[in-house]
């Protein structure tokens, strides 16, 4: 994905439109119906000063643009190095009675905040929207992604985290018993682009293992995870167990991963190569979910149907900006022309809006460099003789950052579309006749986040999926599937990243194992009058013994 907004808080050209609501200049993307509630209606002074009162920070900073309509969302305390050691300290004092509260009593937390964020959704849907410019329905996708991650954390922590026995070196003599500790203080800095579901999300198997955290939200959707925050602590998190800092990600960023005991980190490959970079120097661990270039293939016998409709959602939810948006797409010869043909006619009718309302079927970009970076990705393919089947331009009639979604055809290299994250509503089709071809030519690329395969035979797409070079993949869906699998691992391969998070890989990397060997009876070491001789050739035979018992 990209850089953090931070810096990208400048005002951006309000919205102008000559057209008449509902219809579309050229032929282009109809607008869905305009809504009625504003900014000015959801973000009150009296929420911000409510959210932000345990905020260290004594100036004041933007809290970014809504990218609806260009105007400022709020004025947010801002922290220094300084005070982000401040929150460190205040994190750590606290994290000390939260890792002794029993492990079974931190669950239940994330089970009440499971119903307090399903009971009152509509709150943060409107903060998702406003800050991100996405439309509803994917800003509800965060809800559905959060409450799962509560849901199986709060069910299964206890499970993940008991002490688990092990074989010893000598069976029924050692005792071995592995030991899960809380690291201590992890240091989060998460991204703009899903602001419920990689902030707090992430930072509940943090919880419930039983560390602090402290975490640099980016400032353009800060007030999404300041929302959860307060929910968490309503659920019953003591407050000082998760602070918040908010600031310029070159100045807060490194300064969290200075003081943490671990970092967990999503954003772009440049920026978490520095993250890991300093958690290194450090000797710290640290989880990174970086970018993506992912591809989907559509083999001769998909349901074309099925796969257009996985197509739109997996190339064009949040307006392209997901970690594992689709952005290259293999279709199968025989059946490329009527593959495209439906895609074009479908992504040609979505409907583009800003209502704080289900109803848009996509939404805009957040910032504008995020137009630009669309902008040039399209302009420089088509100057170098690629054809824009649908899209290919802004849509400043509906709102400032707004972008049609985009099908490429005639895409290669060097454009920079063909290998470049776009991070935008902008996806390549491309054809193949061998499905060797198009596994090679979906895993030429850095990255190896996500990918998708469409076929009616499920044994052939699980074949296919288990050759392709990414951390997940999913057959006969996009992305939700893989992603929305919170027993299963998620993350990337190669550019896009280190680590997991969901499953026992997403809890347990916030926990230090410790392993507890009480040796009973013998010694491991001559006794009993054994020479040393003697000993060694006891020792072969049990080794022997040990493998003809399959004991390991």
């Amino acid at each position: 994905m990209t850089d953090s907004q931070d810096s990208a808080t400048a005002p951006v050209p309000a919205a102008a439109s000559d057209t008449a609501p509902g219809s579309a200049p050229g032929g282009g993307n109809p607008a869905a119906a305009a809504g009625t509630r504003t900014a000015a209606d959801v973000i009150t002074p009296d929420l911000v000063a409510r959210l932000t009162r345990d905020v260290v920070g004594g100036a004041t900073t933007t809290a970014g643009r809504a990218p609806f309509t260009g105007e400022p969302l709020a004025e947010l305390p801002e922290s220094t190095p300084e005070d982000v050691a401040t929150a460190f300290e205040r994190a750590r004092a606290a994290q000390r009675a939260w890792a002794a509260t029993p492990v079974r009593r931190r669950a239940a937390v994330l089970l009440r905040f499971h119903d307090l964020v399903l009971r009152r959704q509509s709150e943060v849907l409107d903060l998702i929207q406003l800050e991100t410019g996405k439309a509803r329905l994917h800003a509800h996708e965060e809800i559905q992604a959060v409450v799962l991650s509560a849901r199986h954390y709060g069910l299964r922590a206890a499970a993940y985290l008991r002490p688990k026995g092990h074989l010893g070196v000598m069976p029924t003599l050692t005792k071995v018993t592995e030991l899960r500790h809380p690291r201590g203080v992890v240091g989060q800095i998460a991204p703009w682009n899903y602001p419920l579901e990689l902030s707090v999300g992430d930072a509940l198997p943090a919880f419930v293992a039983g560390n602090a955290v402290v975490m640099k939200p980016d400032t353009q959707t800060a007030l999404t995870a300041l929302w959860a925050r307060q929910l968490l602590i309503e659920a019953g998190l003591p407050p000082a167990v998760w602070q918040i800092v908010i600031g310029e990600g070159p100045v807060v960023g490194p300064a969290v991963v200075r003081h943490a005991d671990y970092v967990s980190f999503t954003g772009s490959t440049r920026t978490g190569r520095e993250v890991a970079q300093g958690a290194a120097a450090r000797l710290i661990g640290c989880s990174l979910e970086l970018g993506g270039k992912n591809a989907m293939l559509v083999l001769r016998d998909a349901d074309l149907d099925r796969a257009v409709d996985g197509a739109v959602r997996g190339c064009f939810s949040s307006a392209g900006q997901l970690c594992i948006s689709i952005e290259r797409l293999y279709v199968h010869d025989s059946v490329a022309e009527a593959f495209i043909e439906r895609f074009v006619a479908r992504t040609k009718a979505m409907r583009l809006g800003t209502a704080l309302a289900y109803g848009a079927e996509m939404g805009s970009l957040v910032s504008t460099r995020q137009l630009e970076t669309v902008g040039r990705h399209v302009e420089e393919a088509v100057a170098k003789g690629a054809t824009v089947l649908a899209g290919g331009r802004p849509r400043p009639d509906i709102g400032p950052l707004f972008y049609e979604p985009t099908i490429l055809d005639g895409v290669e290299s060097p454009m920079a579309v063909c290998a470049e994250e776009t991070f935008g509503p902008v996806v390549s089709v491309y054809r193949f006749t061998d499905e060797d071809e198009a596994v090679e030519r979906a895993n030429a690329t850095p990255f190896g986040l996500n990918a998708a395969v469409w076929t009616r035979d499920g044994r052939r797409g699980r074949a296919i999926a288990a050759r392709l070079r990414a951390g997940t993949v999913n057959v006969n869906e996009s992305y939700a599937a893989g992603y929305g699998s919170v027993r299963a691992p998620m993350g990337g391969m190669g550019d896009s990243g280190l680590g997991r998070r969901h499953g026992s890989e997403g809890i347990l990397k916030f926990t230090e194992p410790q392993t507890v060997a009480q040796q009973r009876a013998l010694p491991l070491g001559p006794a009993f009058g054994l020479t040393d001789e003697k000993y060694a050739a006891l020792m072969n035979r049990g080794l022997r013994a040990l493998k003809a018992l399959r004991l390991h």
